[in-house]
Parts: C-alpha cells; sequence; structure tokens
C-alpha cells in the first residue's frame, strides 16, 4: 500500500466510487472538482465527515512535499462543510488521518469531527491526537512548517 502514490481512479476502491459519483447509495454532502465529503459510516461524533480528494492516494503514508497544499485545502474544505453544517465553534474541532494499519480504506480521508469534546468514549483511543493511530491537521497560517513535521511523523520521505 505504502509505495503507492496517485491515479485518477482504482476500480477497487470503494472511495473512488464515490469520489467519482459511481455510487448512488452515498450521500454527498460537498464536492468540487477536486474533493467529496461525505458522513463516515460508522460516525463517533455527532458531526463525522470525511474528505477525500478524486484522486486515488493510498493513505498519508504516501504523501510527500508535493502534497502539502493538497492536505491544506482538503482541511480547508473540511471546515466549510462544519461551517455549511451550522458549526462555528472551530476550537472544538478534530481534523486528522489514521496511519496504516490503522485505516479501513485504502484511498486517502481526512475525518472531519465535531465536537471534538463528543466523540464517542469507547472510541476516543482511535481519534486521539498525537498517536499512531490519528495524526492531527491543524490550520495555521505557517501551515507548510507543521506538514513538513507531519510528513516527518507519516515516515515519509523527502525525495
Amino acid at each position: 500500500m505504502e509505495g503507492k502514490t496517485c491515479k485518477e481512479f482504482d476500480e477497487s476502491c470503494i472511495f473512488c466510487h464515490f469520489a467519482h459519483n459511481r455510487d448512488v447509495e452515498t450521500t454527498i454532502l460537498k464536492q468540487d472538482e477536486e474533493f467529496v465529503c461525505f458522513r463516515d459510516i460508522d460516525p463517533v461524533a455527532p458531526h463525522h465527515y470525511l474528505v477525500i480528494p478524486r484522486d486515488h492516494i493510498v493513505s498519508c503514508k504516501s504523501l510527500n512535499r508535493s502534497h502539502i497544499d493538497l492536505v491544506e485545502r482538503m482541511a480547508k474544505f473540511g471546515k466549510e462543510v462544519l461551517l455549511d453544517q451550522g458549526i462555528t465553534d472551530m476550537e472544538n474541532v478534530r481534523l486528522g488521518f489514521h496511519q496504516p494499519p490503522f485505516i479501513s480504506v485504502g484511498h486517502l480521508h481526512l475525518h472531519v469531527l465535531a465536537p471534538a469534546s463528543q466523540i464517542s468514549t469507547y472510541m476516543q483511543h482511535k481519534f486521539t491526537p498525537g498517536t499512531d493511530r490519528f495524526i492531527t491537521v491543524r490550520l495555521a497560517n505557517k501551515f507548510s512548517s507543521y506538514f513538513i513535521f507531519f510528513l516527518y511523523y507519516c515516515n515519509v520521505f523527502f525525495t
């Protein structure tokens, strides 16, 4: 899984089907030319959404420096979805990725959780920031320096 970086569509990937409007059962909350957002099928918070790129990227371990802007745009898109849903308290939001082996679908997906204070007790371990299971994304004015750490944490090698 980790060696693949990106291709437009993977026929065997359910999220690729969502991203390319080939699934009629999934309700898409928001989409544009680059991303698609839908509800997580097993939500752990009142608002639990997934933002996926239309292009097939396997996981956060497939990211490199060229993806810094992509991840920043994914986080911004996720926050826009929350605003569309009436969530304005962005201090109580958690954005992040699981990394292998803690992913269930091999297509990069950003978890958007709100309010983070209401993440179900039995699933908090899976969404704890700073663990191997959940790598958080934070929006800041100097986003790039954070992502160098983020990419390092995901064991991404800079080539």
